[in-house]
């Protein structure tokens, strides 16, 4: 999940073409995966915007994972 919210925001800074089909399936998927955090900041610039409503759903995310994985391996 991180990593396609990771990914989103690298096309995004990187002005990804919006009409192929990967960019529109890793948009797709990274808006429904932080549609609770996405418009979550009002910075003035879009980059900021996307930045910070995307990259705060990965972190959540990589965490959750991590906190999930060192339950499971503790059995």
């Amino acid at each position: 999940m991180a990593f396609i919210l990771g990914l989103w925001i690298l096309m995004y800074l990187l002005d990804a073409n919006r009409a192929n089909d990967l960019v529109q399936f890793v948009h797709d998927a990274a808006n429904w995966l932080a549609g609770w955090s996405r418009d979550l900041f009002t910075f003035d610039e879009d980059w900021a915007r996307v930045v910070a409503g995307y990259g705060l759903a990965a972190v959540v995310y990589l965490f959750v994972g991590h906190a999930i994985a060192g339950r499971l391996g503790r059995r």
